[in-house]
């Protein structure tokens, strides 16, 4: 007898999915190795920055007071005593109507209030002039301006990116606090898959998801093993599945969660124990999509259709992984853009297109990648987006406004609010 499943909205498939995530601890590493890593400690500043007062250009640092009354008929001069470079500090305070040659960068010398650019200077023998009064902190870059000693600057939960690493780098974190990553586990079920290498026979696909879902590990910087391909056996599969989640710290299977007679995951989960968070989720593609959870780990039963294999993978393996590190803002990020085609199917569930969108005249514009149903290859590579059409519509027309989840950023969102 066939088993009827009664399908769940998408939010609640996430929220029961994010629900049983488990952080894997924390581990320390070197500066150099930290980008790309979720912080497990907020970033705090340990100094003023600036930490000292300095000249943001070339030029010449004076005593504001000393320029007062100057114009073009009244000109004021100046006696250079002294150059002070980036990293150096001056020999003296300067005093009236002196000035140093100062670089950009550099600290201002003790007694001057103003700095100078050279294009509003005429240079002599043994100083300059000018033709302009300067007011008191005129072209400086003040000490703390920028960021206070104790504040807190990046909180735990966010991504390390390159940004990131110049502010771990300006206060001296050497090694830096981070979540540790999960190794994920990838397998592949189906007697009609055949290697990447394989020649293509009667009634053989070659596996397109196991390297795909691979790659989208790999655009997240988590490491995993390949357990390969598994034909369909019941004890064969069941065998390699306990390896896999005994040997990983969660398992993305592809292929055998519908209800076929030779689908055999919900057999596999009931052997194991596996408690089933959901097994049918009210969306197209990858309806069929089904996670579980065993113990502390979470076992992502993602469909054998490849568009429907991706859209499950970032929709729910990928805000859970970053969860497990901790990470603040797991979802993809979203915005709203106008269709650039009709798209006319009824949506008795939630609809996610893969599609490219693009910046016009008109504003942001997502069009289908091409042909979309669930076992689409093609619109996997060229989009760069889903358009999200929700349930209940009876179809679309070019130029209505819709969201679209924008794939491939590394910056996410904090909440799921599809």
């Amino acid at each position: 007898m066939v088993e009827m499943r009664k399908p769940i909205p998408v939010s609640e498939a996430v929220r029961l999915v994010m629900k049983h995530v488990v952080s894997l601890g924390t581990e320390k590493v070197v500066l150099d190795h930290a980008y790309g890593r979720i912080l497990a400690e907020p970033i705090v500043a340990k100094h003023d920055v600036p930490p000292f007062d300095r000249s943001p250009y070339d030029g010449f640092a004076i005593r504001s007071i000393d320029s007062e009354g100057a114009s073009g008929d009244n000109r004021k001069s100046f006696r250079v005593i002294g150059e002070i470079g980036a990293g150096y500090v001056g020999d003296k305070p300067i005093g009236e109507k002196e000035a140093y040659r100062i670089m950009t960068g550099a600290q201002l010398p003790e007694g001057a209030d103003a700095v100078v650019m050279l294009e509003q200077t005429v240079e002599g023998e043994a100083g300059f002039t000018l033709r302009k009064p300067f007011e008191p902190g005129e072209n400086i870059s003040f000490r703390g301006e920028d960021v206070k000693a104790g504040e807190r600057l990046v909180e735990a939960g966010s991504l390390i990116h390159p940004g990131t690493i110049a502010l771990l780098a300006t206060f001296g974190y050497a090694q830096v606090e981070v979540a540790r990553k999960p190794v994920a586990g990838v397998l592949s079920t189906g007697t009609e898959l055949l290697d990447v290498a394989d020649e293509l026979v009667p009634g053989k696909i070659r596996n397109s998801n196991g390297p795909m879902i691979r790659a989208q590990l790999e655009r997240m910087g988590i490491a995993y093993r390949s357990y390969g391909m598994m034909e369909d056996d019941l004890d064969a599969c069941t065998e390699l599945v306990v390896k896999a989640i005994e040997e990983t710290d969660l398992l993305l299977t592809t292929g055998g969660v519908s209800v076929g007679d030779y689908d055999y995951l919900p057999a596999i989960y009931e052997r194991l124990g596996a408690k089933v968070l959901f097994n049918k989720v009210a969306m197209r593609p990858g309806s069929v999509t089904t996670v579980a959870v065993l113990g502390k780990k979470l076992l992502f039963g993602l469909s054998g259709n490849p568009s429907a294999c991706f859209t499950g993978f970032e929709l729910f393996a990928r805000p859970a992984i970053l969860g497990m590190m901790g990470g603040n803002s797991p979802y993809m990020p979203r915005t709203r853009a106008r269709l650039g085609e009709d798209f006319t199917k009824p949506n008795p569930f939630t609809r996610f297109i893969r599609a490219t969108w693009e910046f016009t005249s008109g504003g942001i514009v997502a069009s289908p990648a091409g042909f979309n149903k669930s076992n689409a290859v093609s619109s996997i590579a060229r989009g760069n987006c889903l358009i999200v059409l929700p349930n209940g519509s009876r179809g679309y027309e070019a130029g209505d406004e819709v969201d679209i989840l924008l794939l491939g950023s590394e910056q996410g969102i904090s909440e799921w609010t599809l």
